[in-house]
């Protein structure tokens, strides 16, 4: 399962938004990966994608496989809007 959002945030995945994400995730079993710029790290690595350097206007896509993917999915995409992190494509 796959998904699509354009990053709003006016500095991109800095720390903040990125902990939010991290936290979000990490309670699930699924592997769960974010790609940005043909690299793909764990989204539970909070380190893995601030070294991605994702800046505002970026797209990312974020990936799961597992027995919870589709919650997982929920979960991010409800953190990406409400907390003004991102857009769905």
């Amino acid at each position: 399962m796959k998904k699509t959002f354009k990053i709003t945030t006016p500095e991109g995945l800095h720390a903040r938004p990125t902990a939010l994400l991290v936290t979000a995730v990490t309670p699930f079993e699924c592997d769960v990966q974010l790609a940005y710029n043909d690299k793909s790290v764990n989204l539970k690595s909070i380190m893995g994608v601030m070294a991605l350097g994702i800046t505002p206007e970026s797209i990312i896509t974020i990936s799961a496989e597992g027995t919870d993917a589709d919650k997982l999915m929920q979960t991010v995409t409800d953190v990406m809007i409400t907390k003004g992190i991102g857009e769905e494509c």
